[in-house]
């Protein structure tokens, strides 16, 4: 059974509490967690904020070695890794071995880039009557980081919360997804493995949001950086505003993909494969909201149509498989609700729109209309391709940004002069020129507008995100 990480204890829930964590495609069970109290989460927070002195003395160069070494831990485990987070998440397993080979990528950018914060330097004379003054700039740590870490790309995220906390000398409590936590349990195991202090990173596991929003109402939590619903994001930032704690905030999407008249129908075809299909669509930047020209429309189902017949659906575990099953049978019960409610509106069924337990078929609607909810809200986490037809380039942009969303679009075109200015007027925190939206190196800054989230991650951005800075005065030390 795994269980909670507080300190240097692995540790049962206080009362006895477990989680049962499931095989989606089989129903098979894997294994069990905590269920998480108060006091657990109490627990965690003081050991954490203990570990914080210890872990941010050690200097930079050694946080650096300490990530690293967890890297190779992972590189020499990612067979087994792999299996892991397929068997609990429904992933493909070629997905999973995608998903695995990402930290050696996330992490070293993270480290290469912390070794280069080197802060800035005010000259003397900037500013009349400081002519003898030096000031200079340092990031210091905000002390406990609360990773609340979502199902469909755990790892992943990992690599986008934990790392980069840790860099900057902050002390970490992970909250797995109760879905799927194995595969980060195991990755604090390779932390400790790796070197890290005692305290540095916790685990605390939890069902219903009691867990995460226990340890965001704790005082001595400096920051909590959370990547789920909406729902839950704005739960979190109400919590965290009695506290003055600082939020990261990456919430839900509902993406418009527009195809506009004189776009590479092929290009559309492919990229909707790849853009709407991964992960089974459990995507939060997946194009979802698809704007296609009604010039081209006809063209772009039909083939879309072929394309995804020639998907290989099956289990998640065969190396075959393009396309597995949802999170859970109730997630893939969701999404047939969706559908159907999106079809009573007026909508028609192209292709797919059966449930087998956690499975649910490749589907295309068609006649969506720009008033319907799938057109504005309504965000289906799950393989669906709802076509939205227009005539004017600017009637889909309106369509695109009615939206209370905003992280991530994109625009098919040739004319890429005309796609920047589209670019320039969707409202969203990324633009995907010719691809869909589905778009994360771990470079670039990544955040959303709107309801869609609060803050960036990615290499550019999360060190200065996780830490604060601090202006060192050195007073007319020039006299």
């Amino acid at each position: 059974m795994a269980k909670n990480l507080i300190g240097n204890k692995w540790l049962n829930a206080s009362d006895g509490g477990v989680i049962t964590i499931t095989n989606p495609a089989t129903k098979e069970v894997i294994d069990t967690v905590p269920e998480s109290t108060k006091k657990d989460c109490d627990e965690a927070v003081s050991a954490a904020k203990k570990g914080q002195k210890i872990w941010a003395r050690r200097p930079l160069h050694e946080r650096v070695t300490i990530l690293m070494n967890f890297v190779s831990l992972v590189e020499r485990n990612k067979e087994d890794l792999a299996k892991l987070l397929s068997d609990e998440t429904g992933k493909t397993i070629k997905e999973a071995y995608g998903e695995i080979a990402n930290v050696s990528i996330g992490i070293s950018a993270f480290c290469e880039k912390a070794k280069h914060e080197y802060g800035q330097m005010i000259p003397a004379g900037q500013e009349k009557g400081n002519e003898n003054t030096l000031q200079y700039t340092i990031q210091v740590p905000l002390g406990v980081v609360v990773a609340i870490i979502p199902f469909n790309f755990p790892s992943d995220l990992f690599c986008q919360k934990i790392p980069p906390a840790l860099l900057m000398g902050n002390s970490v409590i992970m909250k797995p997804s109760p879905h799927n936590p194995l595969t980060l349990n195991k990755y604090a195991e390779l932390l400790l493995e790796a070197g890290i202090d005692e305290g540095a990173i916790n685990v605390i596991n939890g069902t219903g949001g009691f867990a995460a929003q226990t340890l965001a109402a704790n005082p001595n939590v400096a920051l909590v950086s959370l990547t789920g619903a909406t729902k839950s994001g704005m739960e979190t930032m109400k919590t965290c505003s009695h506290n003055l704690t600082h939020v990261m905030l990456e919430l839900g999407g509902n993406d418009a993909f527009i195809l506009n008249r004189d776009g590479d129908v092929d290009l559309a075809v492919e990229e909707t494969i790849w853009g709407r299909f991964y992960n089974t669509g459990q995507v939060c930047c997946a194009s979802k909201r698809f704007l296609i020209h009604n010039a081209v429309k006809k063209e772009y189902i039909r083939k879309l149509k072929e394309r995804i017949e020639r998907l290989h659906l099956g289990m998640p575990s065969d190396p075959q498989t393009d396309l597995g099953c949802l999170i859970s049978e109730e997630a893939a019960m969701k999404v047939e609700e969706q559908v159907k409610s999106t079809l009573k509106e007026g909508a028609t069924l192209v292709l797919g729109g059966k449930r087998n337990g956690a499975f649910y078929e490749p589907t295309i609607i068609d006649n969506v209309t720009k008033t319907m909810a799938v057109a504005k809200d309504m965000e289906i986490f799950g393989p669906v391709v709802s076509v939205i037809g227009f005539d004017d380039i600017n009637e889909a942009v309106k369509i695109a940004n009615q939206s209370s969303f905003g992280l991530c679009g994109n625009i098919i075109s040739k004319n890429v002069a005309n796609a920047i200015k589209i670019a320039n007027q969707l409202e969203c925190g990324g633009v995907i020129i010719n691809g869909a939206s589905f778009f994360r190196s771990f470079e670039m800054p990544f955040g959303g507008w709107k309801h869609s989230g609060i803050g960036n991650e990615g290499v550019m951005s999360t060190l200065k995100e996780m830490s604060r800075t601090k202006t060192v005065i050195l007073k007319n030390i020039l006299k």
